[in-house]
């Protein structure tokens, strides 16, 4: 059944359906669909949870056709952009929605959407696209004199797809640049200039149905990065003012039912937008912070599906 009219068949019987990635084997991968399967059955609300390996939608005859119809929504915990474009185009609803996930999952793509709506970010160059593994650097030796310039070093680098700290690189000087560089050449990347002011250390922001619920502040000793996944540590924080606009704007801006944005600290501890996180996991936050995120965002979704 299909996404329904909310003042269709009041004592419908509530059904959903969480997609997570096929081959994930990550302890908070497997926590995330659990803890919102037992918040939504408080609700009153049916939940399987499978792998993005069966049978979900395909094109047939020119047509997008769904192998889910009994589910009234879809938990999408993928990032699979093809499945997601799929269902979507069967008029299933999916939380979050196929363009919040594809922009999210690609980071160049998200900085690029942000650009024009008065979102501090860091100062960003796109990386240049080669297929050729034999490629010499020579060739785009004007990229790295244009970051040299306008970023200069330290000079973080980022592969566009990756989580959890994975796939972010630092580099002090042109050689390690020129090795970085070398390292992700055939993949999709971006330039950033670091914010020095706020070098092992961030905010991580849940933002739900528009609204920040909590914050926790990571730190690390060891690491230009503060993931817990890296070795960071989380503590609670009271989230300023500021940092609470600036995430419910983007959330608004990339049209997210729900995502974790992490914030660094500028000069005067301002918040600058660093990633977001269509898919955040949750686990830790919970835990330091004491919300029952999984709770919130089980609500939500309850509120926009049948009430």
């Amino acid at each position: 059944m299909m996404y329904m009219d909310k003042q269709d068949e009041v004592n419908h019987l509530k059904r959903a359906l969480i997609l997570v990635n096929a081959y994930s084997k990550l302890k908070s991968a497997i926590n995330q669909p659990i803890r919102l399967r037992e918040e939504l059955n408080k609700l009153g609300v049916e939940v399987d949870i499978e792998k993005n390996s069966i049978d979900t939608a395909m094109i047939i005859e020119g047509e997008a056709v769904s192998f889910i119809e009994d589910y009234d929504f879809v938990i999408y915990l993928d990032k699979d952009k093809y499945t997601s474009s799929l269902l979507e185009r069967t008029g299933i609803r999916l939380f979050n929605s196929h363009e919040a996930i594809r922009i999210c999952d690609d980071k160049m793509d998200t900085h690029i959407r942000l650009t024009g709506q008065g979102i501090p970010m860091p100062d960003t160059i796109g990386g240049l696209l080669c297929y050729n593994e034999e490629a010499s650097l020579q060739e785009a030796l004007p990229r790295v004199e244009l970051i040299e310039r306008k970023l200069g070093y330290p000079c973080i680098i980022k592969e566009c797809y990756g989580s959890l700290g994975a796939k972010v690189y630092c580099a002090d000087n042109r050689e390690e640049l020129l090795i970085r560089m070398e390292k992700v050449k055939l993949k999709s990347h971006l330039f950033q200039k670091m914010i020095t002011t706020s070098r092992g250390k961030d905010v991580r922001v849940i933002v739900i149905g528009g609204k920040a619920i909590c914050g926790m502040k990571r730190t690390s000793k060891t690491d230009f990065r503060s993931n817990i996944e890296l070795g960071g540590v989380g503590e609670p924080i009271e989230l300023p003012d500021s940092f609470i606009e600036l995430s419910e704007r983007v959330a608004d801006i990339l049209k997210l039912d729900y995502c974790g944005i992490d914030l660094l600290y500028g000069e005067n501890d301002e918040p600058i937008v660093c990633e977001v996180n269509s898919n955040a996991f949750f686990g830790a936050i919970e835990s330091v912070c004491g919300v029952n995120v999984a709770a919130k965002y089980a609500e939500y979704i309850y509120k926009v599906m049948y009430t």
